[in-house]
């Protein structure tokens, strides 16, 4: 599997992504599966973090900081987090990022320059949008979910790319008819290919591979287990890497875990994050993480942290901590 999946980085790397701009500026439940893995706790210091609210530990507040500020905050939740190259032609890439309000009822993509300017939001059909991919020029959104059965709809880049330009708050439609899969609480992209997982606060669950075709149509290939209470994964060459969160008051977790592992274990593990980490996405060398905390829907009760920025790590050192 590893021969077919190389890493995709490109421009990313080299673009300037004012790490100056990026850079200036949940957690356990009780009576729940068992698990063998314990994350790193190590206290952080209150007095050194670079967010509001208790820190979430040592571990991550000496690999993570401040980056841009989130668009959208306020009625908007963000959940997915993506990177689309060369969006308007200069090379320069742009993050995509998917928010939801109104429980669902409606829902956009915001552009996201690598100086931390917003460009602008798309409007697009109501869901939850837990995720959001780009793969072979097209841009892959979690679609409405009922029971059981889970959605993935597509739009084309370029489509959406002249959409943005617009910024006029026209909706966006998708491309054909959304396609039903095991699960799209979360998305993300590898050497072409799309991932796509079911969120299970109780017990580990599993994340899809497919094949993207030139004109968008997913072909399932392989499954993989997932740690609980996922809600979005970055995958590089020697590792899948997870968000996992749960409840506002609850820290969250980041897993490290071996690429294209069938099981989580033995080579997962973690380390505590700030509560309501979501979507994640690679950036050249770099990690970068969302939150919902900062949304107004979850201002009351007030969350363990509340978070209204990108944090960012660099990727060669996320899987270095000691195991809990």
């Amino acid at each position: 599997m590893r021969s077919v999946l190389h890493r995709t980085t490109t421009a990313l790397a080299c673009a300037a992504f004012s790490l100056g701009a990026l850079v200036v500026a949940p957690a356990t439940a009780i009576g729940q599966e068992t698990e063998a893995i314990t994350c790193n706790s190590q206290p952080g210091s209150d007095a050194t973090k670079f967010y509001e609210g208790k820190s979430a530990g040592l571990v991550y507040d000496t690999k993570f900081r401040a980056g841009a500020p989130i668009p959208g905050l306020g009625a908007y939740v963000p959940q997915g987090i993506a990177v689309l190259e060369n969006w308007d032609g200069s090379g320069k890439p742009i993050f995509l990022i998917s928010e939801y309000a109104n429980g669902g009822k409606s829902a956009r993509i915001y552009g996201l320059d690598t100086a931390g300017r917003e460009i602008g939001y798309v409007q697009i059909a109501g869901s939850h949008v837990g995720g959001i991919a780009v793969a072979r020029g097209w841009v892959f959104v979690s679609g409405r979910a009922d029971g059981k059965m889970h959605t993935i709809r597509k739009y084309k880049a370029s489509d959406l790319v002249a959409a943005l330009k617009r910024n006029d708050g026209k909706p966006l439609y998708q491309n054909g008819k959304a396609r039903s899969v095991d699960g799209s609480s979360f998305l993300t992209s590898y050497d072409g290919m799309l991932f796509a997982g079911t969120f299970d606060e109780k017990k580990k669950s599993s994340m899809q591979s497919y094949y993207v075709a030139a004109d968008g149509k997913l072909t399932e290939i392989e499954s993989y287990e997932v740690p609980r209470k996922t809600q979005g994964v970055m995958i590089t060459r020697d590792h899948f890497i997870f968000s996992t969160s749960y409840g506002r008051k609850n820290r969250s977790n980041i897993y490290v875990v071996d690429a294209f592992a069938k099981k989580i274990e033995p080579s997962a593990k973690c380390f505590r994050a700030p509560s309501m980490s979501e979507g994640m996405t690679t950036f050249g060398g770099y990690a970068v993480l969302l939150y919902e905390s900062g949304s107004d829907a979850y201002a009351k009760p007030k969350p363990r942290n509340v978070i209204k920025h990108l944090h960012v790590a660099d990727i060669a050192t996320l899987p270095y901590f000691q195991a809990g």
